[in-house]
């Protein structure tokens, strides 16, 4: 069976002194960097907002972030502007091997935000990534990234939905935790059949 790693938002803007800065995820740059050569394939996804995006709460008067609003596709979280496209807060962090076979950029549509690598929130719009792992025949994924609770969980359930066998390894992946949101994303995977591994 043909395997990859798939690495998930390791930005300058979700680790330490970032704009959306989860706890320690600059924690995981090491352990994926040491992981990367035992796959098959590596493919890393880079969040990759327009300036003034729609999930942002900058973008809606009144609003700050974390709080959150009704989109067309369902309950958005707000979030500081983050991951602006080609600013250094959008960048890999410096560490972090870039090496892979492929980049996946997501958020890039300004009305719809994107967690998982699979699809936009809309859980309708592909982004490609499932074409290009069965164009490789590659069927087991193992990811790890940040941040556990939002985009890492997001292209798991995505990954398990289609069929794909799908391990997460926590060791090398970070949470913001909001209002418990870390504990309901391992219960969903856990539920969906996805392996943990700590």
């Amino acid at each position: 069976m043909t395997q990859a790693l798939i690495v998930v938002d390791v930005q300058n803007d979700f680790c330490p002194g970032g704009a959306l800065a989860v706890p320690g995820g600059d924690e995981v740059v090491a352990p994926i960097n040491a992981m990367m050569d035992r796959f098959d394939a590596v493919i890393l996804t880079q969040d990759w907002h327009p300036a003034g995006h729609s999930s942002f709460a900058s973008a809606h008067p009144g609003k700050a972030p974390f709080e959150t609003v009704e989109m067309p596709y369902g309950t958005q979280v707000l979030w500081p502007d983050h991951c602006v496209q080609g600013t250094e807060g959008a960048a890999f962090h410096k560490d972090l091997r870039t090496d892979g076979d492929l980049i996946i950029r997501k958020g890039f549509r300004p009305a719809i935000d994107s967690y998982s690598g699979f699809y936009e929130n809309d859980k309708a719009t592909p982004t490609g990534l499932e074409g290009y792992l069965r164009s490789r025949g590659i069927t087991r994924l193992t990811l790890a990234g940040l941040a556990t609770d939002f985009c890492v969980a997001f292209t798991a359930l995505d990954a398990a939905r289609l069929g794909f066998d799908v391990t997460v390894d926590l060791a090398a992946c970070r949470a913001i935790d909001l209002d418990g949101s870390l504990q309901a994303a391992l219960d969903q995977m856990k539920e969906a059949g996805i392996a943990l591994q700590s």
